[in-house]
């Protein structure tokens, strides 16, 4: 898996589900747009459904309900999660990552443009709310 750049500024949720399907930005943000998915929609960092059906439609399963984060030795090998989380007017909003494992190594795939490198291993800077188990 490698990491997708977020293309607008609230598109983290696209970029995200593009790199755990293992497509471009462009084909994410074609496929969002199509089901009535836009970056500029804030509900896309303050709920979780548009993620869960855009991902549906790119045939990845996810778990069914939001799990508290407790450690990260205890996320399952790939997730999404919930950074950065905060209340605003009183709604949450967060920024979406990717978690995976593979060979005994654990990153995370942020998509901020900003970044120095969109691979992190900061986990101790990271802030994790909760996050929803990848199937596939």
């Amino acid at each position: 898996m490698k990491p997708i750049i977020q293309e607008e500024i609230s598109g983290c949720g696209i970029a995200a589900s593009a790199a755990i399907a293992g497509i471009t930005y462009a084909e994410a943000k074609r496929k969002a747009n199509s089901l009535g998915i836009y970056a500029e929609d804030p509900t896309l960092w303050s709920s979780t459904e548009h993620v869960r059906r855009l991902l549906r439609e790119l045939n990845v399963s996810v778990g069914p309900k939001t799990i508290p984060f407790e450690a990260w030795e205890q996320l399952p090998d790939k997730a999404l999660l919930a950074i950065k989380w905060r209340m605003e007017k009183g709604k949450p909003f967060w920024h979406w990552v990717v978690f995976f494992r593979a060979g005994g190594n654990a990153i995370v795939l942020d998509s901020k443009k900003s970044l120095k490198s969109n691979v992190r291993r900061d986990f101790g800077r990271m802030k994790p709310k909760w996050y929803i188990a990848v199937a596939n």
